[in-house]
C-alpha cells in the first residue's frame, strides 16, 4: 500500500518587506545606462553589487519596444545589479511585463510623476454637504478626526542592536531603536527614524513617500541614509560627520544632514 505524502512542510510562503532599489530610466540608452550604474556600483560596491532593482520606465514619453527593454535589462546586470521585475505603470507596461517574464512591483504603483517632472497633487477632498436652514441644531457629536500623518501614529520600539543581514519595518509610524544598527542591517519607516546609538547600516524613513519624515542618529557611521527615496551614500563620511548626533531631512528633493 503506497503511504500518502505529507506535504505539509514542504515550504512555507511569507509576503514581507523587502528593500529594494529602482533604476528610473530618463532616456533609452542601455549603453550610458551601463555607465551610470557600473560607476555606482564601483563606488558602493558592498551597497549596489548584486543589489535588487526594479526597472521604472515611468519616465519615458512612450514605452520602449522589447528589444530596447531587453537591453536596459542586460545594461544593469553588466553593472552588477539584478533586475528582478517592472515598476507597476499602465496596462502596456503589465503586457511587456509578461513578455519579459517579469513580475510587476505593485508597491511601486502610486509612485509615478509626470514626464514633465511636475508632481501628482492628491485629490481634493469632496465638500461638505450643506446643512438645511430649517434644521434643528444636532446634538453635539464627536468630531471625527482625520488621519494623523505617518509621524503621529506612535512608535515600534526595537531594543537592542539590529544586527547584520537583518531588517526592521515600521508600517505607518515612526521607528524607535534603542541599540545600534549594524553593518548591512536596515531600518526603514513609513514615518520617521530615531536611532539612539550608532547607525552603521541603512536607515530609509518616509518609506510610503512622506517628504516631512526625519532620521536621528546618536552616532553616525551609516552605510546608507534615504528619506522618501531621496538617498545618500557615504563611502567616505566626511569627518565633521562621522561618530557625531545628526539629523536628516529634505529641503525640496535635496536630503540635508547636520550636527545635533
Amino acid at each position: 500500500m503506497n503511504a500518502r505524502m505529507d506535504t505539509t512542510d514542504v515550504c512555507d510562503l511569507r509576503f514581507g518587506q523587502v528593500g529594494i532599489s529602482s533604476v528610473r530610466v530618463r532616456r533609452a540608452d542601455a549603453a550610458a545606462l551601463y555607465e551610470e550604474l557600473e560607476r555606482r556600483v564601483r563606488t558602493a560596491p558592498q551597497l549596489f553589487s548584486r543589489a535588487a532593482v526594479i526597472l521604472d520606465l515611468s519616465h519615458l514619453l512612450n514605452l520602449p519596444d522589447d528589444g530596447t527593454v531587453d537591453a536596459l535589462l542586460e545594461a544593469i546586470r553588466s553593472a552588477g545589479m539584478l533586475p528582478v521585475g517592472l515598476a507597476y505603470g499602465t496596462s502596456e507596461t503589465e503586457a511587456l511585463s509578461r513578455r519579459m517574464g517579469l513580475p510587476l512591483i505593485a508597491k511601486f504603483r502610486a509612485a509615478y510623476e509626470p514626464a514633465d517632472g511636475g508632481s501628482i497633487e492628491p485629490p481634493a477632498p469632496a465638500p461638505a454637504a450643506p446643512t438645511p436652514a430649517a434644521a434643528p441644531a444636532p446634538a453635539p457629536a464627536p468630531v471625527a478626526r482625520e488621519a494623523e500623518p505617518a509621524a503621529g501614529l506612535g512608535g515600534q520600539y526595537h531594543d537592542g542592536t539590529v544586527r547584520s543581514g537583518q531588517q526592521i519595518y515600521a508600517r505607518e509610524r515612526d521607528l524607535i531603536v534603542t541599540g545600534g544598527v549594524a553593518n548591512g542591517a536596515e531600518v526603514i519607516a513609513d514615518g520617521s527614524i530615531h536611532i539612539y546609538g550608532g547607525l552603521r547600516g541603512r536607515a530609509m524613513a518616509g518609506a510610503q513617500g512622506d517628504a516631512k519624515a526625519r532620521i536621528y542618529v546618536s552616532d553616525f557611521r551609516a552605510e546608507l541614509v534615504a528619506i522618501a527615496g531621496h538617498y545618500r551614500v557615504f563611502e567616505q563620511l566626511p569627518k565633521d560627520l562621522e561618530g557625531q548626533a545628526v539629523q536628516c531631512w529634505l529641503d525640496g528633493e535635496k536630503l540635508l544632514i547636520a550636527k545635533l
